[in-house]
């Protein structure tokens, strides 16, 4: 069972964009997600830090939703960040959501196009490009690399 950490600005849609495109890549994502099942999702985005969960979930299809297991905590709230994750936000939030959920030895992947929230050469980093965010072409390689840790 891959878990998929997903960012949502530069992500589900560009970096900076008018709040009119928010989103436009979500189906590029969604159709990803599908091609695995067993997959589940943990939302990182500071969007969770902003909405309500419910809020959050209602952006998504309702197959894709019910494949949402949680978002991850905030940093600043996080207890004995391990001093290898110090200084990579995002990463380390990962890995207390892991931790909390009995899952440190899990097969993930984080979606983001922030890499300095990650450890330098982080395998476990998918990065695509805030200008653009998820592209068919990224959507199908996100796809494969989640269906090689199935």
């Amino acid at each position: 069972m891959p878990i998929l950490f997903l960012d949502f600005d530069g992500v589900l849609h560009p970096e900076h964009c008018h709040e009119s495109r928010h989103f436009c890549c979500l189906p590029i994502l969604e159709d990803a997600l599908r091609q695995v099942p067993e997959c589940r999702v943990v939302i990182t985005s500071t969007w969770r830090l902003e909405q309500s969960y419910e809020d959050l979930l209602q952006r998504f299809s309702p197959d894709i939703a019910a494949m949402i297991e949680g978002v991850t905590p905030r940093y600043c709230d996080l207890a004995n960040v391990p001093n290898t994750l110090v200084g990579y936000e995002r990463e380390a939030e990962c890995n207390a959501w892991l931790w909390a959920n009995n899952l440190p030895h899990c097969n993930w992947v984080a979606v983001d196009d922030r890499s300095w929230l990650y450890r330098p050469f982080c395998k476990s980093l998918f990065l695509v490009s805030g200008h653009t965010g998820l592209t068919p072409r990224s959507g199908s390689q996100l796809a494969s690399r989640l269906q090689c840790l199935s």
